[in-house]
């Protein structure tokens, strides 16, 4: 009998701060889960209060992420995984993104883990922005900790345009995420954000928690993007119009440089 558990609760904070042309920041908690990819029928086993392609208080559905229900979970994010030369048939894939909450979800951003055990060796960061959008970075790891940069290929705020470097730096251990990006322009940092949480496993008692102490755990994410980016507008940032979608949906972020490779997904 296997003594893990599918299911993970992550429990933490996002701070972002911006360097240009003024100085503004803010922090705010988050709710996240890890779900195994290869193991989403064992989920109601271990929570009654979470469903797979199900409604319930927490939910999980597959058409939102990856290929979108188009193709299984695990053939997308082996295709992505090479992109970026990493051979994922054999390894463990987890997802650590925000739930369906009530119904609702929005997911600013996604990791999916690639593991050889306890080790990582591959990452997709799936991004989302807030008009419906969607761009993946991904990258080869070196263990539990990596660097690793690519150019900054997709519209997140409209406060920036497309252009400049991201510069990641991400820790994947048992106990949690630590996730820093940079963004930087013309060898000066423009935008720092960054994700720590702790993992805990999921029952139904922390889950029930969860919805009582954050509410707006998913919802929430939204309010502040729209919060934060109304002030930043009064203080007078350049407003940048959403560009048309790139082709490109893919982005191989290098740990050689920023000069990351574009390729289409």
């Amino acid at each position: 009998m296997r003594l893990d558990y599918p299911l993970k609760l992550h429990y933490g904070k996002t701070r972002h701060r911006r360097f240009a042309p003024f100085q503004s920041s803010f922090i705010y908690k988050v709710f996240m889960i890890e779900i195994d990819i290869d193991r989403l029928d064992e989920v109601h086993k271990q929570c009654s209060l979470f469903s797979v392609d199900k409604a319930n208080l927490f939910a999980f559905r597959q058409r939102d992420h990856g290929a979108c229900g188009a193709v299984p979970l695990r053939d997308w994010a082996e295709n992505e995984l090479l992109k970026a030369g990493v051979v994922a048939d054999r390894l463990n894939i987890k997802l650590v993104t925000f739930p369906r909450h009530t119904g609702y979800k929005f997911a600013p951003i996604s990791l999916w883990v690639a593991s050889d055990g306890n080790t990582p060796v591959g990452i997709i960061y799936e991004v989302r922005n807030t008009f419906g959008e969607r761009h993946c970075y991904t990258a080869a790891l070196n263990g539990s900790w990596s660097r690793h940069a690519a150019p900054k290929s997709f519209h997140v705020s409209p406060f920036f345009d497309v252009s400049g470097t991201y510069e990641f730096s991400l820790q994947v251990t048992e106990r949690g995420i630590r996730l820093g990006v940079t963004t930087t322009k013309d060898g000066k940092p423009q935008h720092m954000a960054s994700l720590a949480t702790r993992a805990q496993s999921a029952t139904d008692s922390k889950l029930l928690t969860a919805a009582i102490i954050r509410p707006f755990s998913t919802l929430g994410v939204n309010l502040a993007i729209h919060w934060e980016a109304l002030k930043l507008w009064l203080k007078g940032a350049k407003y940048h119009p959403k560009p048309q979608l790139s082709k490109q949906k893919t982005t191989v972020a290098s740990k050689d440089g920023p000069e990351g490779r574009k390729r289409a997904a």
